[in-house]
Parts: structure tokens; C-alpha cells; sequence
């Protein structure tokens, strides 16, 4: 695996646990939705990502929780764009003026203008199924891009978790994305994969998901892994407030750099930085 060159930064994929922060600027989204829906709240929001120890801001405009309604192209547009553009005119300072940035997408225009605004990578859940035209832009904007494995909608993928061969059939998909992906014409080295813990999976599968997660990175790409406050910690440790699964959290983000995670997709970003440097010390000798 080739590494990532990104804002002068170098992401040298298994030396160490690489941290992408979660900024979601939506009213709805499952754990902080409605906190940084104005680009102020944003703006601060990034700095203090970033001081915290973020490599990467992941924005995105567009909640993708179970039963989340869709939202038009432009007010996904307005509300992740302006934010990128602040950023990058220094708004929020040095540090995060040259912070690498992924944009948390499905929808081709989207990612073009917020590559264009400034962002460095396409994060796009749907692994480019949603829309035909997101590979393509992405093949002209010349950036990395994350695929995800998923099944249905928002609104349909918790109906859709009946697999009879769950880590065979993640990994069928996110191979044939791959695939298409470099037919398309993006290069190998700008790929990494996301088995998509809490999309169109019950609980027991994401347990399982984590305990089998080198059969995922086996395929040869970067692999980022996203816990983060989710459903099934809450079930586990019967704790109803997302904000209140930190240290749960912490266990799976062990396993997943047990597992040979490169990237964990994180909401509290100093927690979970101490918990990477230790993990890493252990885990990758």
C-alpha cells in the first residue's frame, strides 16, 4: 500500500492509528445533531478537533443515521461548502487552515465542490453505489476516496441484515467496489475501505465485524473502521445518551487497531487519542 500525501502530511499506513474526526453540520444527526449546525459553532468545533489530535475533519452535511430524511442538493451544499471555505481562508487558524479534510458524501456534486472549496478526500458511505457519477468526479478531482460497504437506505438498511455469509459478503462488495472503482480509473494507491459497523447490521454483526476485521484488510487497502458512540455500545452497556459511550467506544477502537485499523472515525477525538498511542504501542511493534 502506497501512503497518502496530503497537505504536506504523510499518512504511512501500519506505523500508527490515524484519527478522523467526526463534524457533522446537520440538525439530526444521532449523537450531535444540532451542535454545530451554524459555521461558527463549526469554525470552533474544527479548531478544537484539530488541537485535540484529529489527522483528519471529515464534514459532512447530510445525516446518515438509521430513519434519516433526505436532504436537497443545495442545503447539503450550503451547509458543508461555506464551512470548508472558512477553513481553508484561515478562519479557524494555521493549524487547521492546513488540516487535511474528507468530505462525508454520497452525491458527485457535492464532492466536487467541496474539493474545489478545499477538502482532500471523498468519504462516501454508499462505496459509490448512490450515484453513478460519484467515481467519475472523483477519477477528475484526483483525490483519495473511502469506500463503504452498506445495504439499502438510511430509511430501509436496518431491515436489510440477513447475511449468510456476513464477512465473505462484505468483503465480495467491497472488492467489486475496488474493482469498479479502478476501471473507472482511480488509482489503487487513492482507495481505502470501510466494512460500515452499524449500516444494514444488527449488533452481533458489528461484534463480529470487529473480531474479524483483518479479513477486511486483507484485500490490501487502508481500512477505517467507525464505532464511534454507536447503537450497539449503547445496547451493550444499556446507555441510552451516545454521549455517554466514550470509554465504551475506547473498547472497540482497541480492537480495531488490534484488528489493523488504519484510521478510526471518532467523536471525541483526545480520548480516543490517548487510547490509539497506547493501543498502537501494543498492537504494532
Amino acid at each position: 500500500m502506497q501512503n497518502w500525501a496530503i497537505r504536506g502530511r504523510s499518512f504511512e499506513w501500519g506505523t500508527r492509528t490515524y484519527l478522523m474526526a467526526v463534524l457533522n453540520v446537520t440538525p439530526d444527526s444521532f449523537s450531535d445533531g444540532g451542535q454545530f449546525n451554524t459555521l461558527e459553532m463549526a469554525i470552533a468545533q474544527s479548531t478544537f478537533l484539530v488541537e485535540s489530535g484529529a489527522d483528519i475533519l471529515d464534514i459532512g452535511g447530510q445525516s446518515t443515521r438509521p430513519q434519516a430524511d433526505q436532504i436537497s442538493l443545495e442545503e447539503e451544499l450550503d451547509r458543508v461548502v461555506p464551512l470548508i471555505e472558512a477553513l481553508r481562508s484561515g478562519a479557524a487558524g494555521e493549524a487547521v487552515q492546513s488540516a487535511p479534510i474528507s468530505i462525508d458524501t454520497t452525491r458527485a456534486a457535492v464532492a466536487r465542490a467541496a474539493v474545489l472549496a478545499g477538502a482532500d478526500v471523498v468519504n462516501d458511505i454508499s462505496g459509490g453505489t448512490y450515484d453513478p457519477e460519484m467515481l467519475p468526479t472523483v477519477v477528475q478531482l484526483g483525490v483519495p476516496v473511502i469506500l463503504m460497504h452498506l445495504r439499502g437506505t438510511s430509511k430501509t438498511m436496518q431491515q436489510m441484515t440477513d447475511y449468510q455469509d456476513l464477512m465473505g459478503e462484505i468483503c465480495q462488495f467491497l472488492q467489486k467496489r475496488v474493482e469498479v472503482a479502478i476501471a473507472q480509473g482511480i488509482p489503487s494507491a487513492h482507495i481505502a475501505l470501510d466494512p460500515g459497523i452499524g449500516f444494514a447490521k444488527t449488533g452481533a454483526q458489528n461484534l463480529e465485524i470487529l473480531r474479524r476485521l483483518p479479513e477486511v484488510r486483507s484485500l490490501g487497502y487502508p481500512l477505517l473502521v467507525g464505532t464511534s458512540r454507536k447503537s450497539f455500545i449503547g445496547h451493550i452497556l444499556n446507555q441510552p445518551d451516545p454521549k455517554q459511550r466514550i470509554w465504551g467506544t475506547a473498547a472497540t477502537c482497541c480492537a480495531a487497531i488490534a484488528g489493523a485499523a488504519d484510521i478510526l472515525r471518532v467523536h471525541d477525538v483526545k480520548e480516543m487519542r490517548d487510547i490509539g498511542r497506547v493501543a498502537d504501542a501494543i498492537w504494532r511493534v
